[in-house]
């Protein structure tokens, strides 16, 4: 991770937390992970000065490089760090970017052409600074392949997480998260925290109809159930859980489902049809698509990856 002037404090602990601590208790190989600096660093707002870590020299041997966020975006980061941005993606490394740091990927010239996600907050002036990348502003992250961005500085945890479910399968991520007491999927996008009027009387939160859903995942669900559960019409549900879960009713079963299958895939079960069954995805050739869309890898290629020996 490079850390640069001015970078976010939180950002770094994040990367630190999730990628710097050993694990013991997951009996795996955990990630090599190292802060290096073009210098001595004066972090955001002059908090505090970070000094005694690699030079950026250390980015040379990364496999998977996390940049500097920016405290103004209008601001680009040292000619050093965009050199060192520049060479990561010239040998094939892994690129990442919590909040801001879009704009120094941007800035390099590596997001070009490339899907990518910053704060909702600075959204218009990334759009006129770096017309020629595909901007997504309403979700949390974007996975584009070699290329991952996060929108808000929370949502580094949403992105970290998501890369070691990638790297290390659905139980690992999940394992984690619970250390960290912190939810390993949060549905919806950014759209949900942009400032807006807080009603006066708030609805009661759609959480007991979720956990109930959770438990009867492999029932034949339908939204009209779930509407019948919270006591609303199907109208009202899907108006809710877009302004609570920032998704649809049918989106929400569909990933919780998928979640289930990686689940059962990772521990063991080799029958696609029971895992279809079990997870209330009905057949396995549903199973194929709806994993493929949510994980990008076949059921049969998922489990070679994160089943467990």
């Amino acid at each position: 991770m490079i850390v640069d002037a001015g970078s976010n404090p939180f950002e770094l602990g994040v990367a630190t937390e999730l990628f710097g601590l050993r694990r013991p208790e997951l009996d795996r190989p955990w990630y090599d992970f190292t802060l290096c600096a073009p210098g001595p660093v004066v972090m955001h707002a002059g908090m505090f000065t970070m000094s005694g870590v690699p030079g950026l020299e250390a980015a040379e041997r990364a496999d998977t490089l996390i940049v500097p966020n920016r405290p103004d975006p209008a601001n680009d980061p040292s000619p050093p760090v965009l050199d060192a941005i520049r060479a990561a993606a010239a040998r094939g490394a892994r690129l990442v970017s919590f909040c801001t740091g879009a704009f120094s990927l941007a800035a390099a010239g590596v997001l070009d052409g490339r899907r990518a996600t910053t704060h909702w907050r600075w959204a218009e002036l990334f759009r006129t600074r770096f017309p020629a990348v595909r901007l997504e502003p309403d979700v949390l992250f974007v996975d584009d392949g070699d290329v991952l961005t996060a929108a808000g500085s929370a949502a580094a945890l949403d992105l970290g997480l998501h890369l070691i479910r990638r790297d290390h399968g659905a139980e690992i991520a999940n394992a984690v998260s619970r250390r960290l007491v912190f939810a390993v999927h949060r549905d919806g996008g950014q759209r949900q925290f942009v400032e807006r009027p807080v009603p006066d009387i708030p609805d009661t939160s759609l959480a007991p109809v979720l956990a109930w859903a959770q438990e009867r995942l492999d029932r034949p669900l339908t939204v009209t159930d779930l509407a019948a559960r919270a006591a609303v019409s199907p109208a009202t549900l899907h108006r809710r859980f877009q302004y609570e879960v920032g998704t649809t009713p049918l989106a929400w079963l569909t990933a919780e489902r998928v979640a289930l299958a990686c689940r059962l895939i990772e521990n063991g079960e080799l029958r696609l049809d029971a895992v279809a069954r079990a997870s209330g995805l009905g057949t396995t050739a549903n199973l194929r698509v709806q994993l493929r869309r949510q994980t990008g890898l076949t059921p049969s290629a998922y489990r070679d990856r994160f089943a467990r020996a």
